[in-house]
């Protein structure tokens, strides 16, 4: 077994929350994770039907078999009813880590948390496997392709499913069973390819008329789905940085999916062979080093803060992390193995306009040396360490 970052995070929210909501992406990890750190709690699945039915009918006998223990809730979205009953039981009992919440439907999990949970649940989002996780499970890809190619989801790790095999029923299974519960997708044909488009847009800034053009749907409907997916945690978009030092900024968000594998199915990519000459390579590299600082942050249950920058003249940095009330931490993606002086041209740019130094400046790239340079730092996709200590 994988064993997971967030684990120590989601004893800590036991520890002082009543009740602890593990969200999360479809199969990233969530009834493993949470079984793991409470083997003693009983384990609830209610998508079995004889127990949905029991919880449906009496929520506050099915509650009451587990006031005293205490039990894992998975698939709890599943019956709306019970987390108003389960409120009471939380304020009567003020027992922590008493329920364990998790669930596929994160629009639906958080709307019944917000609406009578709020306060009482401590919260954590678990995205896929990070590189870390693997390391420490002895799992090292050949190279960065694989992971580009394989994405990070635990179970083509646990398992002998072949990744296109994984993908392909993830992605129907999302449509199918998840989406078609929301009123405001009503094609679903339609709404994979758009998250076709999006996937080939993984880490661009969005262009909503072009992506809505490319989809034939309405530029407020690509906004209502793009939400949709953002809220399912299978992209993220990160938001372009306040700081404009006198240049006219670009305002839109950056897309990308949470998973590189995922994005290259979607985008049709049949092997990681393929992957080299694909002009989707940049996108998808870039992808997995956003998600991988991304979940150093989620794991320890912290906000995002990360940001891009990019100006009208076409200047740009992939990547700026806010460390601490400090000066910003400029961070450029490039997927070659063999690094170039022009790496690190928008590193100085950036540098020269906010008096930043090269100290603590970076440049992550596909190869695995690690260097001073006279403008930054060359670190490898494979060691992110020393970004981590502004990620704290």
């Amino acid at each position: 077994m994988i064993r997971r970052a967030a684990e120590e995070k989601v004893r800590e929210l036991a520890r002082g929350f009543p009740a602890v909501s593990v969200i999360g992406p479809r199969q990233s990890g969530k009834t493993t994770l949470v079984r793991t750190v409470f083997p003693d709690l009983p384990y609830v699945l209610l998508e079995d039907p004889d127990t949905r039915s029991f919880a449906e009918e009496d929520p506050r006998g099915f509650l009451s078999h587990y006031e005293e223990t205490g039990a894992i809730l998975d698939e709890v979205q599943r019956v709306p009813e019970l987390f108003s009953y389960l409120q009471g039981v939380l304020d009567r009992n003020r027992k922590p880590g008493q329920f364990i919440l998790s669930g596929s439907q994160n629009f639906l999990m958080m709307e019944r948390i917000s609406q009578s949970l709020a306060g009482r649940v401590g919260i954590i989002k678990l995205l896929p496997l990070s590189m870390q996780e693997l390391s420490d499970a002895g799992i090292v890809p050949k190279r960065y392709e694989n992971l580009l190619y394989d994405g990070l989801f635990p179970r083509p790790y646990s398992s002998e499913i072949h990744p296109g095999d994984f993908y392909s029923s993830y992605i129907q299974t999302y449509i199918e069973r998840d989406l078609r519960l929301l009123k405001q997708v009503q094609n679903l044909s339609t709404f994979l390819s758009f998250m076709k488009m999006c996937a080939y847009r993984s880490g661009q800034v969005i262009n909503y008329s072009s992506l809505a053009d490319d989809c034939g749907i309405t530029h407020n409907t690509a906004k209502e789905w793009l939400s949709l997916l953002e809220t399912s945690l299978l992209i993220i978009l990160v938001r372009p940085h306040h700081k404009n030092f006198n240049k006219r900024l670009v305002k839109n968000p950056k897309l990308y999916f949470t998973d590189p594998g995922l994005a290259a199915h979607l985008a049709g990519i049949q092997s990681a062979e393929d992957i080299p000459y694909h002009p989707l390579k940049g996108g998808l590299f870039e992808t997995l080093i956003i998600t991988e600082l991304l979940k150093f942050r989620l794991n320890r249950g912290r906000d995002s803060s990360l940001y891009y920058w990019r100006d009208k003249l076409g200047h740009e940095i992939d990547c700026i992390i806010e460390y601490a009330g400090q000066t910003p931490i400029p961070v450029e993606i490039k997927s070659g193995r063999t690094a170039s002086a022009d790496y690190f041209k928008e590193i100085a740019y950036w540098n020269t306009l906010s008096g930043n130094t090269p100290e603590q400046s970076f440049v992550v790239y596909g190869g695995d040396q690690a260097q001073q340079r006279s403008y930054g730092r060359l670190i490898s996709y494979s060691d992110l360490h020393p970004l981590f200590r502004f990620l704290e």
